[in-house]
């Protein structure tokens, strides 16, 4: 008589529905997994760890409202046994950089096989660190120049919507200059302001100005 499996608890925070449905078809019907949770925004999600505390969280990286690597920095702070093993479609060191430091265990890209999605889900689990082989040399390259961020905190990215700002630009002109969408230039300005513990876009380009970072 084989022995029980105890199946690994999952949630997924996507707010791509067809995404969460894609995941769920992968891990349904697997004994050794399962989901005990699914959100679609920040908020709501770490709520939903924080009642259901899975062994583990899928968590895209852009997220309605607030940015996925400040969803895992909640979700470490709040429920420290879970594990975050970020998914998403973007390879961006930067990106990469930023959710390792928010205290995500691994990073791989939305079109990882079934299998390795499965194995990437375990190895995490078990305390490992996961980095898709595809963004794994910009991570080592910086761990191996001893690359820091500036005392701003803000990566590159996040500094050239700063300057757009500083320049009087809305997001909606922001997201045509930077080629992103709308929500997306949201989320940094969002992540811009708490970074500098700003009140709002104004009192960010001071701040920023007044510590000579544009």
């Amino acid at each position: 008589m084989s022995a029980l499996v105890t199946p690994l608890r999952v949630c997924m925070i996507d707010d791509h529905e067809i995404v969460r449905s894609g995941l769920m078809h992968i891990l349904a019907g697997d004994p050794e997994f399962a989901v005990v949770g699914e959100a679609a925004d920040g908020p709501s999600g770490v709520a939903m760890v924080e009642v259901t505390h899975p062994d583990v969280v899928l968590l895209d990286v852009r997220l309605p409202g607030i940015g996925g690597a400040q969803v895992c920095r909640q979700i470490r702070e709040r429920v420290p046994g879970t594990r975050v093993l970020i998914l998403s479609a973007f390879g961006d060191d930067d990106l990469v950089h930023e959710c390792l430091l928010a205290g995500a265990q691994g990073y791989v890209l939305k079109d990882i096989v079934d299998f390795d999605l499965k194995r990437s889900l375990k190895a995490v689990a078990r305390g490992e660190t996961v980095i898709d082989s595809r963004v794994a040399g910009a991570v080592l390259h910086r761990l191996r120049t001893g690359e820091a961020r500036p005392a701003h905190g803000l990566a590159p990215h996040q500094v050239n919507v700063l300057q757009l700002i500083a320049q009087g630009f809305t997001n909606r002109e922001i997201a045509e200059r930077l080629f992103l969408s709308e929500h997306t230039v949201k989320g940094y300005v969002q992540e811009i302001l708490r970074r500098l513990e700003a009140r709002n876009r104004l009192e960010a380009v001071m701040i920023a100005s007044r510590h000579g970072w544009l």
